[in-house]
């Protein structure tokens, strides 16, 4: 998944919840774009936030892909 890709899921109008596939098997549920914040220029570095104040750093290169599901189906990681 490209910098690019994640950019335009993040900015997208209106925002869809969506969840990162993580190359180890981990599904990270991004609630809305104010629970996530991309590194500005290359964007090498996420962190993505939860209800409850947990987070989680990623580096780009290992997030797999991208599923959109309805947000009930979105539970938090663990």
């Amino acid at each position: 998944m490209s910098v690019d890709e994640l950019r335009k899921c993040i900015v997208a109008s209106p925002f869809r919840p969506f969840t990162l596939n993580i190359a180890d098997g981990r599904r990270i549920p991004v609630m809305g774009r104010d629970f996530i914040l991309m590194a500005p220029e290359k964007g090498r570095t996420v962190v993505v936030y939860q209800r409850n104040d947990d987070f989680d750093i990623l580096d780009t290169m290992l997030i797999a892909g991208i599923s959109f599901e309805s947000a009930a189906n979105i539970s938090p990681s663990s």
